[in-house]
């Protein structure tokens, strides 16, 4: 069989666990394809992962990555979509730090025209997380407020651009003056330097959130549910702040609030398929046209993998990095 150059876990630990290794290049099973990736994105749950608090689900690849771009190298039986030598970015299981990797055929989507693989590779992970907990579970509409913490993240870019695309009003949270001018960029008519503002005061003259997207967790969580409107969301799909706190749900009841979360890697691969066919139809239009971009902020070699974890934890960056294969 033959070997692909990987990156992966050794142990339990800091970024330089993360080394080079050979491994077996996967084979595309029923349903599947295998991409041959020229680039890889990096993400939180890759970190996790790396530190042994994230464990892959039965069956996926025990090596990190979760999403990339490249061409289909291989079409397993019963895939009729795409054909050797199609260009696509993809949902992955788990194994995108590697030359090659394996996934469902119906996680994957085109490139979208007019991007290159590099901004392709910072797309799957990120907007599936984002339109599925803010579309669908979170159901924003049209003129409602919106907030997202850690706007300046992959997720915030992606979360600030959609949400004003499809015309709510948005406001974000990060943790310098460049980062809440990068909000505003993209469209937050609101950013909050939670360094120096309590963001829950600053909401209240707004007459409160629609939606809340938050990954701190922590005591986050009941600021959260003061900064709500009456009828507000709250959707949590993280917690870098632990998920154990003590709660007065007493005014989630006299509000009517509602506090939900998911995450996406568990999904059965129906689930993520759908999202990916209503991205297709719902989001990719607005990708070709120009309208929303991914905001890619360093890419590093495969081999300089725990580099590139290093600069994510230092939390310095805004947008998506990437991984060169």
């Amino acid at each position: 069989m033959s070997q692909m150059t990987a990156v992966e876990i050794t142990a339990p630990g800091a970024p330089d666990v993360l080394q080079v290794t050979t491994r077996p290049r996967p084979r595309a099973g029923h349903g599947q394809v295998v991409i041959a990736l020229a680039y890889a994105g990096v993400n939180r749950p890759d970190a996790l992962q790396r530190a042994g608090l994230y464990n892959p689900p039965a069956g996926a690849s025990d090596l990190p990555g979760l999403e990339g771009a490249g061409h289909i190298a291989e079409v397993g039986a019963g895939v009729t979509e795409w054909v050797v030598g199609d260009e696509v970015c993809a949902l992955l299981p788990g194994g995108g730090y590697a030359e090659f990797v394996a996934t469902s055929a119906r996680h994957c989507l085109p490139v979208p025209r007019g991007l290159s693989l590099k901004q392709a590779a910072c797309l799957p992970e990120t907007y599936f997380t984002v339109y599925s907990n803010v579309f669908q579970r979170g159901a924003l509409q049209a003129g409602e407020k919106f907030l997202v913490h850690g706007g300046s993240s992959g997720i915030g870019t992606t979360a600030i651009q959609l949400a004003h695309l499809f015309g709510a009003r948005v406001f974000a949270t990060a943790g310098s003056e460049a980062k809440c001018q990068a909000c505003k960029d993209l469209g937050a008519e609101r950013a909050i330097n939670y360094r120096h503002e309590v963001f829950e005061d600053v909401l209240k003259a707004y007459g409160g959130m629609n939606l809340i997207l938050d990954m701190v967790g922590g005591p986050y969580i009941q600021r959260n549910l003061k900064a709500l409107a009456d009828d507000g969301r709250l959707v949590q799909i993280a917690f870098l702040q632990g998920p154990k706190v003590e709660l007065d749900l007493v005014q989630m009841m006299t509000r009517r609030l509602t506090l939900t979360g998911s995450t996406l890697r568990p999904q059965s691969n129906l689930a993520k398929a759908k999202i990916a066919e209503t991205l297709h139809n719902e989001v990719w239009p607005h990708l070709v046209a120009g309208r929303i971009a991914p905001v890619l902020d360093s890419t590093f070699p495969l081999a300089e993998a725990s580099k590139a974890h290093t600069h994510m934890e230092a939390s310095q960056h805004i947008g998506k990095i990437v991984l060169e294969i």
